[in-house]
């Protein structure tokens, strides 16, 4: 194995707190600790000079356009009226644009279908390792095309759960290599042991939690049925920035939960600070997605230890099996809601807590250095840019 630092690119398609972008940039800090270069490529929209967190400063960050020399940070201008499709394949060849200058590197690492496209575009797809988070089926051709590109053409695939592998391979025929997120436990745990969530509770009573936006994949219509059923709780939404238009959805969720007398709290984007007392806080976290890959956010929510309340898909069984309430629809998300908040389960918690410990960053690190290392040993071009 390479003793050597190695130089690593990962690259994400946006700076706002969703999943795939948390995951990358605690990645690159997790490398960056371990003794390596790393720098994380993103574009910027809305603004944004930076991403929706602090990064530790051993990381570097390049926003496109990023100028040859510096680091001014310019962001993407949206464009009124743009399709879906015309943003994605504007998005891609901004991106591709500016990597086609990016300095030399051992590893380009994408961490979603828009970056793999940009970077395969500006130096290939030989010497590039993709990691597929989750999958999903698109309408809008242009996307379409781009998630089958970035499944097709990467000469190496990271899937964060077995299900999802298991769904590369099936849908595919190829091969990925398994390493699950890591998760901040300690910084959650803390939240709840120093009585952070104190404040929120003082600010909505007792509530459940949901995080990541009001969306198809995130499930949040059945959500607000569940609610219905159980008026004691007030639902609480975070999250929610995202490339995609789901207005119409939004607004037929918010119309069906005031024909039903639920009153959602919708927070919009949490404040990075605020995220694990909001967590705390919580008498319970649902979590409802229809598609997903790992969860992310349930698991930030065991480690601050409350009680989660999951969809019944295979994916979930394998991450959070032993540690979560599992439910397949409104009736049966509310009685698990509702199991949850009265009935404390002291084993369950701490089968929680243990879990999100056990999935560090720094053990995703080291998993992914072993796979970089493979990588680079079985091979492939290096330098590339």
């Amino acid at each position: 194995m390479r003793t050597d630092r190695l130089r690593i690119r990962l690259s994400t398609y946006s700076t706002k707190p969703r999943g795939g972008v948390v995951h990358t940039l605690a990645l690159a800090e997790a490398l960056a600790a371990a003794g390596h270069d790393v720098e994380v490529w993103s574009l910027a929209r809305g603004g944004d000079t930076g991403f929706f967190r602090r990064v530790a400063p051993d990381v570097g960050v390049r926003l496109v356009p990023v100028p040859d020399v510096g680091v001014r940070l310019v962001p993407v201008p949206d464009v009124d009226g743009e399709s879906v499709g015309a943003r994605i394949l504007r998005s891609i060849d901004l991106l591709a644009d500016a990597l086609g200058s990016a300095p030399e590197v051992d590893v380009r690492h994408a961490q979603d279908c828009l970056s793999a496209n940009a970077e395969g575009r500006a130096h290939g797809d030989g010497s590039l390792l993709r990691t597929v988070h989750h999958l999903d089926e698109f309408t809008t051709p242009e996307l379409a095309a781009c998630h089958e590109r970035a499944i097709v053409s990467p000469a190496a695939l990271v899937c964060v759960s077995r299900a999802v592998a298991t769904e590369v391979r099936d849908g595919w025929g190829r091969d990925a290599t398994v390493i699950g997120n890591g998760v901040d436990a300690a910084r959650f745990a803390r939240a709840a042991d120093s009585g952070a969530g104190a404040a929120w509770r003082a600010r909505f009573g007792s509530y459940v939690l949901s995080v990541g936006g009001i969306e198809p994949r995130k499930g949040t219509g059945d959500l607000v049925e569940a609610m219905a059923l159980l008026p004691d709780l007030r639902l609480v939404v975070g999250g929610g920035e995202t490339l995609f238009d789901y207005r119409d959805y939004r607004a037929g969720v918010l119309a069906r939960a005031d024909a039903l007398g639920v009153r959602p709290e919708i927070l919009g984007p949490v404040d990075d600070d605020e995220l694990p007392g909001l967590m705390a806080g919580a008498a319970a976290f649902a979590f409802p997605s229809v598609k997903e890959g790992f969860g992310l956010a349930a698991m930030e929510a065991l480690a601050a230890g409350v009680p989660l309340v999951t969809r019944d898909l295979p994916v979930l069984r394998e991450v959070f099996d032993g540690a979560a309430r599992f439910a397949a629809d409104p009736a049966g998300f509310a009685a698990a809601l509702r199991a949850a908040v009265a009935e404390p389960d002291p084993h369950r918690e701490r089968a929680g807590r243990e879990l999100a410990a056990a999935h560090s960053w720094a053990t995703a690190a080291d998993r992914h250095l072993r796979l970089y290392e493979d990588f680079l040993g079985a091979g492939v071009p290096c330098p590339v840019r």
